[in-house]
């Protein structure tokens, strides 16, 4: 029988940014054990918890996997992510791959696309950090006078993108395709970085992406 634990690691593996109720529904326990069981688990740095808004009223914590918490599990679609990339790397220059990888960013903000349509930009914003979080980042979204800035703290091409940095290409493609707008990457987890930032202007829309 699997232990709580594994069951916890398995349901966040499953479903990246439950909750506290999300996670004793699923492992079967009440939520004074599963608050138990995230400390001990957070302690030993595999699973990660982060503040989500849901309207009115204080925020409510969701957890995901860290990377050490994801490396518990057999991870054979890395490798063959990581065989596809190498393979293709034979084959193309990497302008020709960080061009394919920005298709598939732009593939997926247009299945997006509906979704999106008259929405204001903030609230275009604050569904694009839902889209992420369901992917595996870490999300925060900030405002000033000028700009929004989205702020990840984890990146789940991570082991990926060690050998591969054109990853990096299909997700600002995303934001900036889906925005309509010039995004900016201001800081990256790969060059040294805590968090990636993705800085987009309110003002200035991207026309090439129309």
């Amino acid at each position: 029988m699997k232990s709580t634990r594994e069951k916890i690691l398995r349901t966040l593996l499953t479903f990246p940014g439950s909750t506290i109720n999300d996670l004793a529904d699923a492992v079967g326990i009440n939520g004074i054990s599963i608050r138990h069981h995230l400390s001990a688990l957070e302690a030993e740095g595999l699973i990660i918890p982060a503040e989500e808004r849901h309207g009115v009223g204080r925020p409510r914590f969701i957890y995901r996997l860290s990377e050490q918490g994801i490396e518990e599990f057999p991870t054979n679609y890395l490798k063959l992510t990581k065989r596809l990339l190498e393979s293709l790397k034979t084959k193309l220059p990497s302008s020709e791959i960080k061009s394919l990888l920005e298709e598939i960013g732009s593939s997926i903000a247009k299945s997006y696309q509906e979704v999106l349509k008259g929405k204001p930009l903030e609230e275009q914003i604050s569904m694009i950090s839902s889209i992420m979080t369901k992917e595996g980042f870490i999300v925060e979204c900030k405002k000033n006078e000028e700009d929004y800035t989205l702020i990840s703290y984890s990146c789940p091409y991570y082991r990926v993108r060690k050998d591969h940095p054109e990853i990096c290409a299909l997700d600002h493609q995303f934001i900036s395709q889906s925005l309509s707008r010039s995004v900016i990457i201001e800081s990256c987890i790969f060059t040294g970085d805590d968090h990636c930032t993705f800085r987009i202007n309110m003002n200035q829309k991207d026309n090439s992406n129309d």
